[in-house]
């Protein structure tokens, strides 16, 4: 069904799995790479590596990639990260679409910094999630809606997101791309399943949070929140992950993570090191999970939960 290797050139290996068939054979359906990555302020390296990954999944058979959150690079301070931003008509987002052109593959580009429509006069950024089809093409761009404002001081976290960026204006269709309908989110959007839902309601077969989780946070929350945001929704979810040392003030708890519509781990690339899942995606699981538990079905309408009466 899927292999995962978790660090390039090495034979570290992760089987949270049922290993089903090798994809050294042909799949039996279209294969996604989830990418796990240690991006830094230097881009020209973070490109490099991300290109590497890019490369070594389509040779494995992926028809998509993801990439996470910051693929671009992290930088670390607010000046830093502003100065190193780019419009979506600049150098990273083109080398990027030469690239996707050239491999023949899909891409998604989850958190590029992005300078925003009024940048000459206020200097902030959209924390943007790009998808490029096959032939080159920006088909979509959703821009993150909900910004990660967080003070945990006994857990060494503190990071003001909206300092420099502005909150998406709104959610984007999921698109149809070569392993199913893929609905966009990026990193702390996957707290609020009210996004996840909303996708699903629109078609979504697979949604993907691209992120950069912090150590602290990811230990607690990540796999839980992946799973549950499958097991709701009843779709496929993907989230490629920063993992590790970015700089002196910043690491990332990485363990990119594939999971099925009823909340099994496919593929986990584990907290050291950059990687790549790959997963067959079998949208028949999809439909199975939905037919056999049809909770969108069971749904009452929106007015019924807004109608708790105050005691």
């Amino acid at each position: 069904m899927f292999t995962v290797r978790c660090t390039l050139g090495s034979a570290a290996w992760r089987h949270r799995i049922r290993l089903q068939n090798s994809m050294s054979t042909a799949a039996a359906h279209p294969v996604a790479a989830v990418c796990q990555a240690t991006a830094t302020p230097d881009k020209e390296a973070n490109f490099s590596a991300c290109k590497r990954l890019v490369e070594e999944a389509k040779g494995r058979g992926a028809s998509m990639v993801f990439l996470p959150e910051g693929f671009d690079y992290i930088g670390s301070s607010r000046e830093e990260t502003l100065a190193l931003s780019e419009s979506l008509a600049g150098d990273t987002i083109s080398r990027y679409t030469q690239l996707a052109r050239k491999l023949e593959v899909w891409l998604s580009l989850g958190g590029f910094h992005e300078r925003g429509h009024e940048w000459e006069t206020d200097r902030r950024i959209y924390n943007s999630h790009i998808i490029i089809n096959d032939k080159g093409d920006v088909v979509s761009v959703y821009r993150k809606s909900h910004l990660f404002d967080v003070e945990l001081p006994e857990k060494g976290v503190s990071l003001k997101e909206s300092a420099f960026t502005i909150p998406g204006p709104a959610l984007v269709s999921p698109v149809q791309t070569p392993i199913g309908k893929v609905g966009l989110g990026i990193c702390y959007d996957l707290r609020f399943p009210e996004l996840s839902l909303a996708l699903r309601h629109h078609g979504a077969e697979i949604l993907t949070y691209p992120s950069a989780f912090t150590v602290a946070t990811g230990a607690a929350h990540w796999e839980v929140l992946l799973r549950a945001r499958a097991i709701e929704t009843q779709c496929f979810v993907l989230a490629a992950a920063q993992v590790g040392r970015h700089h002196e003030k910043r690491s990332s708890h990485g363990h990119a993570l594939a999971v099925d519509p009823w909340g099994e781990v496919l593929g986990d690339c584990g907290g050291e090191s950059p990687g790549l899942a790959l997963v067959e995606i079998n949208l028949d699981r999809v439909g199975s999970t939905r037919r056999n538990m049809p909770v969108e079905r069971h749904r009452r309408d929106t007015g019924f939960y807004r109608s708790v009466e105050e005691t």
